[in-house]
């Protein structure tokens, strides 16, 4: 897929040209190649924009093509993302006063959705640590520690360390409540 394809109207544009034929085979103008609906559904994984004609009659069938595409992730076999109550709401929204709005909802839920998976892949990236919830983790883990101790002296422990008193793990307990108090303040401030 070296270089631009040409626009429909001639003109170099962003979108590569891919023309369906009458046999039903998809061809890539910008690579000179036959292709397939799993080469197309990769490029959509991988941001490429593509236009689908219609080789005989130039109608712009990307729409047709696409959602070909998801009735065959959607039939193959593997993990349906569409659960049965969504579509019967989307299959009652045809015909609805609403469904000129659908369109643009859709896209915005789905944009919001992106970003924020974007944000979450970030935080992940940045390290697990640098996140709320691995502090929260973090957090639970040592007061589960510090109850088992309580409980049951000696688990966890190394054997050539001496036991604390049992004062103490009382105290870790209050300080690790006034932690997670505190933590809980930090979310409840960042989620308003």
């Amino acid at each position: 897929m070296a270089g631009r394809a040409k626009s429909a109207s001639g003109e170099a544009g962003d979108a590569i040209i891919i023309k369906k034929y009458a046999n039903r085979r998809l061809y890539n103008t910008a690579s000179s190649s036959y292709i397939t609906l799993e080469d197309l559904a990769k490029m959509v994984r991988e941001n490429v924009e593509f236009q689908v004609l219609d080789a005989k009659t130039g109608d712009d069938i990307t729409h047709q093509i696409l959602t070909q595409i998801i009735m065959d992730e959607e039939a193959s076999g593997g993990q349906q993302m569409l659960p049965v109550s969504f579509l019967r709401q989307l299959i009652g929204m045809y015909g609805n006063s609403m469904q000129a709005m659908m369109p643009s909802y859709l896209e915005a839920s789905m944009a919001n959705f992106r970003e924020n998976q974007s944000k979450i892949r970030e935080a992940f990236e940045k390290g697990i640590s640098a996140t709320p919830f691995a502090a929260i983790h973090e957090t639970n883990m040592a007061m589960m520690r510090a109850a088992a101790d309580v409980f049951m002296p000696g688990i966890g422990k190394p054997k050539d360390k001496p036991r604390p008193p049992a004062g103490d793990n009382r105290d870790e307990i209050a300080v690790l409540r006034e932690q997670m108090a505190a933590m809980q303040k930090k979310l409840d401030e960042l989620g308003k």
